[in-house]
């Protein structure tokens, strides 16, 4: 019975060094991905195909591309915002 390949990963070689995909070294993901829609099976281990060091991501806080985290609510019960995104939104009139 052959494998299903996984469309996210389609053409990901595993090699000495890692899994490689699009002529990048992909590493696996690490504990705080888990339960992120992006994070896809391959062979043994799980990987990200929007980052190839997913634990970078999270080093300075949370990663932008988790799917399973919202956004920090502060001390004075709001939500944090971008200030470039909130100039923005106040020039439109939002």
């Amino acid at each position: 019975m052959a494998k299903k390949k996984v469309a996210a990963l389609e053409g990901a070689k595993m090699t000495e060094q890692g899994l490689l995909y699009n002529g990048f070294i992909i590493e696996p993901v690490v504990e705080k991905c888990d339960g992120c829609e992006r994070a896809v099976a391959f062979e043994d281990a799980k990987y990200c195909p929007s980052y190839a060091q997913p634990d970078r991501k999270w080093k300075n806080g949370v990663c932008n591309f988790a799917t399973h985290v919202r956004a920090e609510v502060s001390k004075d019960g709001e939500v944090k915002i971008n200030p470039l995104k909130a100039s923005k939104r106040a020039a439109r009139g939002r």
